[in-house]
């Protein structure tokens, strides 16, 4: 993966937790390597593993690893550009030219924006195509949820087999008590207490994190969906397309704020994150 591809509060993140453990290590201990007990690993890392195999499918702990590989790219929004295509296609709508609107359609690369235009050029009732993109995007928010529930599942898996590990260092330490052996009950210590160390670490540092970043992308994608349902709204009545595109590039404009009114009409009016400030005005 080339470095112009990465996300950049991804490798800061990785940098400055980096950075700080090892900064703890050198001036906490005289001996840096003590904290890496390749036992104690194990058992976090194999028990979180094993855990999470036996709570999902085969085929959703394997996308483990492409899911990861997302949190590191860097997603280039398209929103601007959707919003351009979506103006052009009702300009020539507005014009009553279907056959060129179909055209035009083909250069669309969103699926989710040339399945709506689709369904208006169809002439579909528009109750039936709010209904349709409603449902994409519920769809597309329950995958997505799914996903980063992965990852706090396996955030709750990783402390406790920390614990596991603990205890079976503490049993294996008391059995040695009685023969002394000082360097043994060391490092059986090391395994008990470094166990919880591991679990603790990537359960908060790896495995919250992902599914924060994760949650966090459904919310714009899921707020870039409803922009582009609202827009297909406007077409579908045939509205202005300068109209159309200003109240759009509105919607996106200040990105933060359009968050913080969603999250209040959420909780004022019940509707879902995400959606457009003016969701009297969707598609009927």
């Amino acid at each position: 993966m080339k470095l112009s591809r990465l996300n950049p509060s991804t490798l800061i993140g990785i940098f400055a937790s980096l950075l700080l453990l090892a900064i703890v290590l050198m001036f906490a201990s005289n001996d840096p390597s003590m904290y890496v007990n390749l036992p104690g690993l194990a058992i976090v890392l194999g028990g979180t593993f094993a855990a999470t195999f036996i709570a999902y499918p085969l085929r959703e702990v394997l996308r483990i690893f492409a899911l990861v590989r997302t949190v590191f790219s860097r997603e280039r929004s398209t929103t601007g550009r959707d919003i351009e295509d979506l103006t052009h296609i009702a300009q020539i709508w507005s014009r009553h030219d279907v056959h060129q609107a179909e055209q035009a359609l083909q250069e669309v690369h969103n699926p989710y924006l040339r399945s709506g235009v689709q369904l208006v050029i169809d002439n579909t009732p528009d109750d039936e195509v709010a209904d349709f993109l409603q449902w994409r995007i519920a769809r597309l928010r329950a995958r997505e949820q799914a996903e980063a529930q992965l990852f706090r599942v396996m955030a709750g898996f990783a402390p406790a087999f920390g614990m596991i590990g603990t205890l079976v260092g503490l049993v294996n330490m008391l059995t040695m008590l009685g023969d002394g052996d000082i360097q043994a009950i060391g490092q059986q210590m090391a395994i008990a207490l470094m166990t919880t160390f591991y679990g603790i670490l990537l359960a908060n540092l790896v495995c919250k994190p992902i599914a924060v970043k994760l949650e966090r992308r459904t919310e714009q994608r899921v707020l870039a969906m409803n922009t582009l349902m609202y827009g297909i709204g406007l077409m579908a009545e045939r509205r202005s397309p300068a109209v159309l595109r200003e109240t759009l590039q509105a919607f996106m404009a200040d990105y933060e704020d359009e968050m913080h009114d969603s999250r209040l009409a959420q909780r004022d009016a019940g509707t879902p994150a995400g959606a457009p400030a003016r969701p009297a005005a969707t598609p009927r």
